[in-house]
């Protein structure tokens, strides 16, 4: 019997007021997150903090840090890996090793750190339109942004998803334009069979804890260029060249021993973590892929990805409800789905007042904010769950009617 079979067959609910949105019990008795780390080996971890602890190096570029960093920077093919306490501390300092001031083109549709890393600094991030199948960056979209101001670009490879890196690059280089790649969802990636990393000036990622491979806290800067990896290091430490040398302005944006040990024992657990998030996003595709009015985001099977993101996109027309009822309802079941990056950062209050009228600024990101649903996937996440879920999904659009009917009746819109 096929997956969506034995959804359709799966007695989740028997009427709408069974929903926990109004009053019935929950599917789920735990809350099921997106995002919940993914843990490696925990004795190898431990038998790591132990020596680190006999050691007592727990900072200060230890060994664990040395490992990871060198693990990382030959995984993706390149010479440098400058390891930071966070992957919004390794943008900044990408940012500001490459000189980047005045206006910087970046999507709107990303994680605010994207812009904070920029802002932060007294540069403008310039927010960019981007395309609705990829949910990248479009390339297309750049030119019309660029000013005398202007002196650099930031994509985002969004779900693992790499975005248009040779466009991004003409682009760049006709107009003298640094890049720098916000990868903080793509390790593990490829385009065109070449590593997510090893692309730009810099690539940045971001190892928190809800990455495919997390450190607990952390990031990485990779790169090629020998003389910006020596600049970078000494960003990340004062700008510390010895005992008592100081040769550079810099902060504290080190890699703990600690983390590099969580980093080091994930990256062991790699290919285990692929393939289990693999085998879950298989399984919503076969529910989720040719349900009317769900467009699931597919990914490019013939290169590398981590498939730590499940994204789909409900239309309201069809579907019958709006993106954010269903994930009322979701998190009712406590299946709590996010509406990535809901409203937007050019919509959020540090960046709001660049909008000045513009109604149809960036008419992709703008439906994109209102249809896209990301859902639970990761270790902890097994078939019978991802049924379950699409389950309550597949429900909740066949009683759509009935559902629009009970909010009106307490009020609250449908819509």
């Amino acid at each position: 019997m096929h997956s969506d079979s034995v959804v359709r067959d799966m007695p989740i609910k028997k009427t709408v007021e069974d929903l926990a949105r109004f009053g019935g019990s929950a599917v789920f008795s735990e809350r099921i997150h997106v995002g919940r780390p993914n843990i490696g080996c925990r004795d190898k971890f431990l038998k790591r903090l132990n020596d680190i602890l006999d050691s007592k190096w727990l900072t200060n570029h230890g060994p664990n840090v040395q490992e990871f960093e060198a693990k990382i920077a030959d995984f993706c093919g390149v010479r440098h890996c400058v390891s930071t306490s966070n992957g919004t501390m390794a943008l900044e300092i990408a940012i500001r090793a490459l000189g980047l001031t005045g206006e910087v083109i970046v999507p709107a549709f990303t994680f605010v750190a994207t812009a904070h890393a920029l802002q932060w600094q007294e540069i403008t991030p310039v927010f960019c339109d981007v395309d609705p199948v990829t949910h990248n960056l479009n390339p297309e979209k750049i030119e019309s942004l660029i000013t005398s101001k202007t002196t650099g670009i930031i994509p985002v490879h969004l779900w693992g998803n790499p975005c248009g890196v040779e466009e991004v690059e003409s682009v760049a280089k006709k107009h003298d334009l640094q890049v720098v790649y916000d990868a903080s969802h793509a390790f593990g990636c490829s385009h065109k069979d070449r590593m997510v990393g090893s692309f730009g000036s810099v690539e940045v990622f971001s190892f928190h804890a809800t990455k495919f491979i997390n450190s607990f806290e952390g990031g990485g800067i990779v790169t090629d260029n020998d003389e910006l990896a020596e600049k970078m290091r000494l960003m990340t430490n004062f700008g510390f060249a010895g005992m008592d040398k100081v040769i550079h302005l810099g902060t504290n944006g080190k890699m703990s021993e600690v983390s590099a040990a969580m980093g080091l024992t994930n990256l062991e657990c790699m290919s285990k973590i692929v393939d289990q998030n693999f085998e879950n996003y298989q399984s919503y595709k076969a529910i989720l892929a040719n349900i009317p009015g769900i467009r699931f985001f597919t990914h490019t099977e013939s290169e590398k990805r981590n498939f730590q993101y499940v994204v789909i996109e409900l239309d309201e027309e069809v579907v019958g409800l709006s993106r954010d009822i269903f994930m009322e309802i979701l998190h009712a079941e406590n299946v709590l789905a996010r509406r990535y990056f809901y409203p937007g950062c050019h919509r959020m209050a540090p960046y709001e007042h660049s909008l000045s009228g513009k109604t149809a600024w960036l008419p992709e990101t703008e439906k994109l904010l209102n249809k896209v649903l990301v859902l639970p996937t990761g270790t902890d996440v097994c078939q019978r769950t991802i049924e379950k879920i699409c389950a309550i999904i597949i429900y909740s659009i066949e009683h759509a009617s009935d559902i629009r009917k009970m909010l009106e009746a307490s009020g609250v819109e449908s819509t």
